[in-house]
């Protein structure tokens, strides 16, 4: 049974969802970094919130875990690299509290528009002090949106019925996505000298680090109000406070900071200032959205295969994992056979798909080929670190799908190209819907089933082979369980593939390559 680390705090619903999937589940919020260390080892699936740090150490120290899943969106504290480098899934839940955080970032528009808190501390303080309090209108002013995925598109609803103008950016948007959310798609420039409000709702990476810099301010409307309730560093908040101070920027709302917890920073105590401490996705219902879907997720995962909203491999969703459950077994016979008769380096894999799976989800499938065509040659590959470590190694990988096919209900071609510019194809196909086989290696039609030991020959199309090839692995005691043939015509090369009982020994191969009819013989494991 699987069993999981609950790490942080989390509504208790996630632990019955996971007993109740077959998954064992053990609650410990709070440890320590060395605690969490120590007994990481015993847990094939680790659910936390932003508490827990999953280090390089930590994942070091967990030789069993299969994923990780963030209940939330910010996956900043778990080492992405270090994680695929060892084959973990890393998951998040990016709509639980979606909403949540809409809301949020609208609250502190308003707030910001209106300096309700200021007001408010004011007042309580028995200052009455109305003429100092002037708000402006959020009615027919623009708000620009840095990001419109779940959240931003959220925001932009909300923001459409509070009839303002609002313009988008996002390098990912469509056109006709932008027409669908009723707004202006802009590059960033554009949004920095359009609008009078701006709301960020980007992650964190190398390119959205400080997207609002000094330069970024220098072209934005004087006045112009920022609200940032998505992830800490996205903002220079040096040139920020620089900003307030000159009244460029007439005031900002910040859930999120650089350092968090945010005890302290240079911005705290400025009049123009409202800031709240991440508190995002702090309700109760996104609290229980966000456990019960990293529980679903991770479970579905351990149990079934299924894996949903990772960050750092394909998606299979419960639906599809059914269906591509016998194509990642043919996929993963056609790359474990290609990567075993490739003997120098490979430049390039190139993967054809062609009739049903076509229609299918293949990127999962893509790695899984990767993944066992790159074993020969590298450590600790597997389909979740495949591609990255095959582009690492500067392996080009294409993928072509092609919904009709002419020979097979479906099938799956994998050609390998090495620098030495040799090329290995292999072509593989389904049986009855279920049973993965062979249907042609190097362009020679054969059809095989794949078992544990194999011998794979490539051989002159000459009378007596079958017979000569036989009385060596007779004589060494090894039975044949299956013998393939195919060429490329009469008397010329030809191929052959052997199931065998036991792997032969190296003096048995020698015998066997000694044959006058053998090019080449190569024992396969699978």
């Amino acid at each position: 049974m699987p069993k999981v680390l609950i790490s942080d705090k989390m509504s208790p619903i996630a632990a019955e969802i996971f007993t109740q999937k077959g998954v064992e589940v053990d609650f410990k919020p709070g440890m320590s970094v060395e605690d969490l260390t120590s007994c990481i080892g015993d847990y094939d699936g680790l659910a936390i919130r932003s508490s827990t740090k999953v280090t390089e150490d930590v994942l070091n120290a967990a030789p069993n875990l299969k994923v990780i899943g963030r209940a939330g969106i910010g996956v900043d504290n778990v080492d992405i690299p270090a994680a695929t480098a060892r084959g973990v899934v890393v998951m998040n839940t990016p709509f639980g509290n979606s909403i949540t955080t809409a809301e949020h970032a609208i609250s502190m528009m308003m707030a910001l528009a209106r300096q309700i808190p200021q007001a408010n501390q004011s007042t309580q303080e028995g200052k009455w002090e109305k003429s100092k309090f002037m708000g402006v209108e959020l009615y027919g002013k623009t708000l620009g949106v840095i990001g419109c995925g779940n959240i931003g598109a959220i925001v932009i609803s909300r923001a459409k019925g509070l009839q303002m103008r609002v313009v988008g950016y996002d390098p990912f948007m469509s056109e006709d996505r932008a027409k669908e959310l009723g707004i202006e798609k802009v590059e960033l420039d554009e949004l920095f000298g359009q609008s009078d409000f701006i709301t960020l709702h980007v992650p964190k990476n190398e390119h959205t680090a400080n997207i609002i810099n000094a330069n970024a301010i220098d072209k934005m409307k004087d006045g112009v109000r920022i609200i940032n309730c998505a992830r800490g560093g996205l903002i220079d908040e040096a040139a920020l406070l620089d900003a307030l101070n000159s009244g460029k920027v007439a005031g900002a709302a910040l859930d999120v900071f650089a350092v968090e917890p945010a005890h302290e920073n240079p911005l705290f105590g400025h009049e123009n200032l409202i800031c709240t401490p991440h508190l995002g996705a702090s309700t109760s219902e996104a609290q229980v959205n966000v456990a019960v879907q990293v529980a679903e997720q991770m479970a579905d995962y351990l149990v079934s295969g299924a894996i949903q909203n990772a960050i750092n491999t394909a998606s299979i969703s419960a639906e599809d994992a059914p269906k591509l459950k016998p194509y990642m077994n043919l996929a993963e016979q056609l790359g474990g056979f290609a990567g075993q008769i490739t003997e120098s380096a490979i430049k390039r894999i190139a993967i054809r798909y062609e009739g049903t799976v076509a229609g299918l989800n293949t990127k999962p499938l893509t790695s899984i080929i990767v993944a066992h065509a790159l074993k020969p040659m590298m450590d600790s590959v597997n389909m979740v670190n495949a591609v990255t470590r095959a582009q690492d190694q500067g392996i080009a990988i294409d993928e072509t799908v092609n919904d009709q096919s002419t020979d097979w209900k479906s099938a799956i071609t994998l050609t390998i190209e090495t620098e030495n510019r040799e090329s290995r194809s292999v072509s593989g196909a389904l049986f009855t819907g279920k049973e993965p086989r062979l249907v042609e290696i190097e362009g020679v039609r054969i059809e095989a089933a794949i078992t544990p030991n194999m011998l794979f020959i490539r051989n002159w199309d000459k009378p007596g082979m079958i017979g000569d090839v036989g009385r060596v692995l007779g004589d060494a005691g090894i039975n044949i369980a299956d013998f393939r043939l195919g060429r490329t015509a009469p008397g010329e090369q030809a191929i052959c593939l052997i199931a065998v009982d036991d792997a032969p020994a190296n003096d048995v191969l020698d015998r066997a390559k000694a044959l006058e009819q053998v090019q080449s013989i190569k024992p396969l494991r699978f």
